[in-house]
């Protein structure tokens, strides 16, 4: 006789046995019948003229979603709401620890504020096609300055805000903005962070000159503004005309999000109008489970990708209420932040960095700070931007007693490409796996010839074209980098730059990044599998494992630790039991016998580890602190234990 336990386990084990079915089922759907499964996906959405044409395939490898269409992405995220009876209800929860500002932006306000804004662009002269460069902070302005161009077909381009001055110069001579949106400052637990002057120095160095600057004061910092250049934001606001929504092809660019380039020269991504729009609206629903009238956060900045596609476009596409949040996951003001936001605003699904939780843990290890909240709200909690060891993901589920959903996608993509659909057909989780390709995107694993290689055999990621709806036309001006970056390699594919394998229930494990593999006396090993061993050592709260070179073996892997808050174990009994760990889990093959504790990691401001920089720091080459990096001084700390195990020559 079984348990009531027992039996609860079996009906769930025969419940996502029958989802997997399904989710395979609409798969092979979008695969098989293209044209039918993104034409039904379109119909969410209001069309001024509906495509007849869904896939375009004359001009491959260009192709073109709904290229005989034509919508309006603001109409869709903004107005239609607002039509539909629901301007009342929260579009934007804007949750500010830095300032201690907490405040509410329904649909009606939101229309408002982006017409206006919208109306002041075409003031001056913004037309359809012209670009608009937006360097801001983690402010409700920056999603209508978004909408704002959206609105009238202007095409945005998101700078961090904080970015070098040299960085945003080089965007804006390759974007060639007639207009900037800037803020004063941003806020950050440091302290407050400038941006006029940096704004200031990235003009007067770009050789594109742009007509027109309009700036945000904040409180915390007032900007001088430059006559006849700089315009107060308040200022213009208050007498410009609101603006309608323009009728656009659904292929008409969008947005242009530039990405860092292996030649320093940075890809400017480009994203339509129409597929956009309907593989974010299809994401928001079978992947996050998330339909109108629900809260949605995802604890990014519209400065990344997800930013894009998760604080603005995907949550106001379905009508849901996005929460922006200007804060951190720790410091702002301690590690129980996020939940009790989470809490406060009835959150139904969360998304953050597998960094962040990370950092949480570190700082709250036992999960002291969930105490007393209660999350009964909560559904689901997605993890993305990085790889997610199994350690992280378990103990996130452990402690919040919820759904921890891995799920992989890259800026070009714009949205997920492997993932669990949660609202649709859920399915088990696998630590370590960002489960199953996501309906529309046909994802093989290949050797270096381009042959597909069998389950659980490592090899390049890569994805047969076409790609489905929301996912990058091209690179900004420059369709033939964006054929040699990703399409020459393998011809008929996407290459996604990611190593990984298939399992044999056909779950996908990216590992790390093509350049990540390192090749021990002619054994290839993944990096990211180092790493998940190690964070599995009680006292490891995050890890970084790179390839440095060998003269007997060509690579030997190379590990650095962060250990969690408050642990006292010594270096040597540290060292010991991390060898032991990986050869009881790897194997001797593995050659690992090089790792010590780090303060902290250098990595970019979204969390991914500099794994590139730290090699050539190792095997002393030449390097260029990234742009995006988010603390320029742990690369000293990196030099300072590398050099301490025999690598990096000290600086002198």
């Amino acid at each position: 006789m079984l348990t009531e336990q027992q039996n609860a386990s079996v009906a769930q084990a025969a419940n996502q046995k029958q989802n997997q079915q399904k989710h395979q089922a609409l798969h092979q759907a979008s695969l098989l019948n293209k044209a039918e499964f993104w034409g039904e996906a379109a119909k969410t959405l209001d069309w001024i003229k509906p495509a007849r044409t869904v896939l375009d395939e004359s001009q491959a490898p260009f192709y073109h979603w709904f290229a005989d269409g034509e919508m309006n992405t603001c109409y869709n995220a903004v107005d239609r709401h607002v039509l539909a009876g629901r301007g009342d209800q929260v579009a934007i929860q804007y949750v500010s620890p830095v300032t201690d500002t907490e405040y509410g932006i329904s649909y009606a306000e939101l229309q408002a504020q982006v017409s206006r804004l919208a109306g002041f662009m075409q003031s001056i002269g913004i037309e359809k096609g012209d670009r608009v460069v937006i360097y801001m902070p983690m402010v409700p302005e920056t999603a209508f300055a978004m909408l704002a161009c959206a609105r009238i077909g202007a095409i945005h381009s998101v700078v961090f805000g904080g970015f070098a001055a040299n960085e945003l110069a080089t965007r804006i001579n390759d974007a060639k903005p007639k207009l900037v949106l800037s803020a004063s400052c941003g806020i950050e637990p440091s302290g407050v962070i400038p941006y006029k002057p940096l704004l200031d120095k990235a003009l007067k160095h770009a050789v594109h000159q742009v007509e027109h600057c309009l700036i945000l004061n904040r409180s915390q910092y007032q900007a001088d503004l430059q006559e006849g250049r700089d315009l107060d934001w308040q200022a213009a606001l208050a007498t410009a005309p609101k603006a309608d929504c323009v009728s656009l092809k659904a292929i008409d660019p969008l947005y242009v999000l530039y990405t860092s380039g292996t030649t320093g020269q940075p890809k400017g991504v480009v994203r339509d109008n129409g597929g956009h729009a309907v593989a974010l609206a299809w994401s928001m629903q079978h992947i996050y489970d998330i339909q109108a009238g629900d809260v949605f956060w995802a604890a990014s900045d519209v400065g990344w990708v997800v930013g894009h596609s998760y604080i603005v476009y995907g949550p106001l596409l379905v009508g849901a209420t996005t929460l922006m949040y200007e804060g951190k996951p720790v410091g702002t003001p301690d590690p129980g932040a996020f939940w009790r936001t989470i809490a406060k605003y009835k959150v139904k699904s969360f998304f953050t960095a597998p960094t962040a939780i990370r950092a949480i843990k570190r700082e709250d290890p036992d999960g002291e700070y969930l105490q007393g909240v209660d999350l009964a709200c909560l559904k689901n909690v997605f993890l993305a931007g990085e790889r997610c060891d199994p350690d992280t993901l378990v103990w996130a589920h452990t402690k919040l007693a919820k759904p921890v959903i891995d799920h992989w996608w890259q800026t070009e993509t714009g949205w997920p490409v492997a993932a669990n659909l949660m609202g649709t057909a859920p399915v088990a989780i696998k630590p370590g796996s960002p489960a199953l390709p996501v309906p529309g995107y046909a994802v093989e694993v290949v050797d270096e010839l381009g042959e597909q290689v069998a389950p659980n055999t490592s090899g390049n990621v890569v994805i047969k074209l076409p790609l489905p709806p929301g996912t990058l036309t091209t690179l900004w001006q420059n369709d033939q980098r964006y054929q040699d970056s990703y399409l020459s390699m393998y011809p008929g594919y996407y290459l996604t730059g990611d190593a990984g394998y298939t399992d044999q229930d056909g779950y996908l494990y990216i590992m790390s990044r093509i350049d990540d593999i390192i090749n021990v006396a002619g054994h290839r090993l993944s990096t990211g599998r180092f790493e998940e061993v190690l964070c599995q050592h009680p006292d490891v709260a995050e890890a970084a494992v790179i390839g440095v070179d060998d003269q007997l073996k060509g690579q030997v892997p190379l590990g650095l630790v962060v250990l969690k808050k408050g642990v006292t174990i010594s270096d040597e009994e540290l060292h010991k039991q991390l060898i032991t760990l990986v050869r009881q889990e790897i194997g001797p093959v593995a050659s690992f016998r090089l790792v010590s504790a780090i303060q902290k990691l250098p990595k970019t401001r979204s969390g991914k580890i500099l794994r590139g920089t730290m090699r050539k720091i190792a095997d002393n080459q030449q390097y260029t602190a990234p742009a995006t990096i988010e603390d320029p001084q742990t690369l000293e700390l990196v030099r300072t234990a590398l050099t301490r195990m025999g690598y990096a020559d000290a600086l002198i």
